[in-house]
């Protein structure tokens, strides 16, 4: 079962939608998925309520520092992946969940205000693991990215993250029309009606090759052992 953190400290650079994106596309390919929609803006359990019930797939609302580690606990025997949505910020909530996960994603558009957001996560992470004595893992995930990049800039961006040693995903999550329509109209890429929406194929492309990566990255039986006692110790002094 493992957990997969959506973390950047700035609001706006894409996280949930990549959060949904990958939970409702594995999902589609016949995994357990529980969403743990943890920011205060409820995007998720909005887009939920407009979807309705959703076949291998649930939401849960309203998570706090307190009962973070119960519902990471209650799912572990029912779920393959837990994704959890955090809040655009750097505080206990945020910083418990990175303790808690298997992975983090960092969501980043290619603007400054995004690099800084990312970089604060990039930051706690480290100070995490020496004050903490463990690994995190963790990857940027380049995401609202439009036509005018080109290959060449994803490439500079990669690789200025790869000279800091932060694992890329190699998959941008695209613009995309379908994205938006998500968080409009509810559904999924798969129950979308493709003479309201262009590209729907394209979309479903996008979100099946970052899912594809992820799945190499977490395998199913993989779960890493927390030690939640001493991590939670850490909470306040890091967040």
């Amino acid at each position: 079962m493992p957990v997969i953190s959506f973390a950047n400290a700035k609001g706006g650079a894409g996280k949930t939608t990549a959060a949904l994106l990958l939970a409702t596309e594995l999902a589609h390919q016949g995994y357990r998925v529980a969403i743990l929609d943890a920011d205060p803006q409820r995007w998720i359990t909005q887009w939920f309520e407009l979807s309705g019930v959703q076949r291998n797939l649930e939401v849960i609302s309203e998570v706090s520092l307190a009962s973070l580690q119960g519902h990471l606990r209650e799912l572990k025997s029912t779920t393959d992946y837990i994704i959890v949505d955090l809040a655009g910020a750097r505080d206990a909530l945020v910083t418990a969940a990175i303790g808690l996960s298997d992975h983090v994603m960092i969501p980043v558009q290619g603007c400054a205000m995004d690099a800084k957001g990312a970089a604060q996560i990039l930051d706690l992470i480290k100070l995490m693991e020496s004050t903490g004595r463990m690994v995190i893992p963790h990857s940027v995930a380049l995401t609202r990215v439009t036509s005018m990049v080109t290959t060449r800039a994803l490439l500079a961006v990669k690789g200025l993250l790869a000279a800091r040693g932060v694992n890329v995903i190699n998959t941008p999550i695209v613009e995309r029309s379908a994205y938006r329509d998500l968080f409009d109209h509810g559904g999924t890429l798969y129950s979308m009606d493709p003479t309201r929406t262009s590209n729907i194929d394209k979309a479903q492309e996008n979100a099946r090759s970052f899912a594809d990566e992820v799945l190499q990255l977490l395998p199913v039986r993989v779960m890493r052992s927390q030690e939640p006692r001493r991590f939670l110790r850490l909470v306040r002094s890091a967040a």
